[in-house]
C-alpha cells in the first residue's frame, strides 16, 4: 500500500511526461467529477449497450461503475465505448455464488441508497427523487430488468415517463436520460458532490499510469530510486 506523499511524489514524476494540454485537461475533467452518484450494472449481455452506458458515464461526470456479473461477462465495444472506460473506475463483482448480494452489500456500507431503474408502484420521478444522500443506478439485463434480490434490496425505485407504445427505453438510453438529468440538479445543489483532494490525485495518478507508454517500468525505477 503505497502512503499519500509517496503517491503524490511519483504522480509529479509521472506528470513530467504528460503536456500541459492533457495536464490541463486532467484538472478539468476532476473538477466535474463524482461519486455522489455510482452506476452498477447486473448482468449485462449486450456490449453495444454496455459501452454506451460507460460512454454516459464519463459525460455526465461518473467516476465509479459496479459491474455484477452472475451469468453473463461484461464485454465492452471499443467503437461504441470510444476510450470512456480507460477514464472510469471500474469495479467488477464476480466469481462469488451470489455477486449482486455482495456488491449491494458494499455499496450500501459505503453509504449509497440503493436506486432501481424499474418500474414499480411506489417509484419516484426525476424531478422529486431526493438528492440527499448517495446513490448507487441500479440497471438490470435489456430483456428481463434487475433480478429479484436487487428489488428485495432496493430503497428506492425510479421511472422515466414514457407516452408511446413501446413498455421502456433500451438501457443505454434510460442511464443516459437519468444520469444528465441528477447530474445537472446535483450540480446546482448544495450538496458536496465534488471529489475530495485526496480522490483526485488517486484517480489522477491512474489516469496518468495509463496515458503514458512504459508507465510500469518509470514507475518501477522512481520506487526504486525512493525506497
Amino acid at each position: 500500500m503505497m502512503d499519500n506523499k509517496t503517491r503524490d511524489a511519483l504522480l509529479n514524476f509521472l506528470l513530467e511526461f504528460i503536456t500541459d494540454k492533457r495536464k490541463a485537461l486532467f484538472d478539468k475533467v476532476l473538477n466535474d467529477r463524482t461519486r455522489y452518484i455510482s452506476v452498477v450494472l447486473e448482468d449485462i449481455y449486450q456490449p453495444h449497450n454496455a459501452s454506451a452506458v460507460l460512454r454516459s458515464c464519463d459525460l455526465t461526470g461518473i467516476q465509479d461503475v459496479h459491474i455484477i456479473e452472475n451469468i453473463n461477462k461484461y464485454d465492452v465495444n471499443p467503437d461504441v465505448a470510444l476510450g470512456s472506460s480507460k477514464w472510469l473506475n471500474l469495479i467488477h463483482h464476480k466469481g462469488r455464488k451470489n455477486n449482486t448480494a455482495q456488491a449491494l452489500k458494499k455499496l450500501k456500507a459505503q453509504g449509497y441508497r440503493i436506486i432501481v431503474t424499474t418500474p414499480h408502484k411506489n417509484d419516484q420521478t426525476l424531478e422529486n427523487i431526493s438528492l440527499d444522500e448517495k446513490m448507487a443506478l441500479v440497471f438490470g439485463t435489456e430483456l428481463t430488468g434487475v433480478s429479484q434480490e436487487v428489488i428485495e434490496n432496493a430503497d428506492e425505485f425510479l421511472k422515466i415517463p414514457m407516452f408511446g407504445f413501446t413498455e421502456s427505453y433500451n438501457i443505454s438510453v434510460s442511464a443516459a436520460l437519468i444520469l444528465y438529468n441528477l447530474t445537472m440538479r446535483l450540480r446546482k445543489s448544495e450538496f458536496k458532490w465534488q471529489l475530495s483532494a485526496e480522490e483526485k490525485s488517486e484517480i489522477k495518478l491512474e489516469w496518468a499510469r495509463r496515458t503514458i507508454r512504459r508507465s510500469e517500468t518509470l514507475e518501477k525505477e522512481f520506487l526504486k530510486a525512493h525506497r
